[in-house]
């Protein structure tokens, strides 16, 4: 009998992976994310705003009120299509914050 692989899923309120304890979205999860948003880039960027937005909550109320500075780069500049500046808004106006 063969066991499937665990998902790399977030735990939170920690926002740390499920699978292998590395900070959310890791690697594995990184790639699951572009594979299954491959034909919806914005909509994955989307997502995963949300899903940032949710973790800076959430990891602040752990760390006495103070939000992670690294959650952009950490939940969003990886997502974004090769060649584009990090600090660009995908829909052409000024910056991801």
């Amino acid at each position: 009998m063969s066991r499937s692989a665990r998902p790399h899923v977030p735990m939170r309120p920690l926002w740390r992976c499920r699978a292998c304890g590395a900070e959310w979205p890791c690697q594995p999860a990184r790639l699951a994310l572009l594979v299954e948003y491959r034909d919806d880039r914005p909509a994955l960027l989307v997502y995963l705003g949300t899903l940032m937005h949710e973790a800076g909550e959430q990891l602040a109320q752990l760390n006495g009120h103070a939000r992670p500075a690294d959650l952009p780069d950490r939940f969003l500049s990886w997502a974004l299509p090769r060649g584009r500046d990090p600090e660009e808004d995908p829909r052409g106006s000024s910056g991801l914050r």
